[in-house]
């Protein structure tokens, strides 16, 4: 399903997103790597046994990444213009190599754009969960999308 204009959101929509990933050790040390991050709580097995975890934690950008990756199917693909922002983001537990990742997104809020009438704001609450139901990720979103063309 492509991603839906403006004008067919509505505010406390739900969309629980059907597809879900496994997320992999090669996954965060290649984000890692990608993103120039040497932090050895993600990339040092050795450093993390001796932590409170006892293993490399995922890094958060990616997981928040992942999270609204998983939500783009179903809400914003081919119509998004740009993200405006994100705020309010929160990880409320860890996320390690092997976890699977579901994400639900709910519309919070609609506002039509003041200087492009083709436009809206449409903010999204994007929340991510491993395989036990906890909550992993939390954020808003602010995104600029196109409204339904006019026939």
């Amino acid at each position: 399903m492509a991603g839906l204009y403006f004008d067919e959101f509505a505010v406390d929509q739900v969309f629980r997103h059907e597809i879900r990933r496994t997320v992999t050790e090669a996954d965060n040390v290649w984000f890692c790597a990608a993103t120039y991050n040497p932090a050895q709580i993600h990339i040092d097995a050795e450093y993390c046994a001796n932590t409170e975890f006892g293993r490399p934690l995922l890094n958060s950008v990616f997981t928040l990444g992942l999270v609204i990756g998983l939500s783009v199917q179903d809400t914003t693909l081919g119509t998004t213009v740009a993200n405006l922002g994100m705020t309010d983001v929160k990880f409320p537990a860890p996320v390690f190599a092997g976890d699977t990742i579901r994400s639900v997104t709910t519309v919070m809020n609609l506002r039509e754009s003041n200087s492009r009438p083709e436009q809206g704001i449409v903010t999204f609450r994007h929340e991510g969960y491993n395989q036990r139901g906890e909550l992993v990720a939390i954020c808003q979103r602010h995104a600029l999308m196109h409204k339904k063309p006019v026939q």
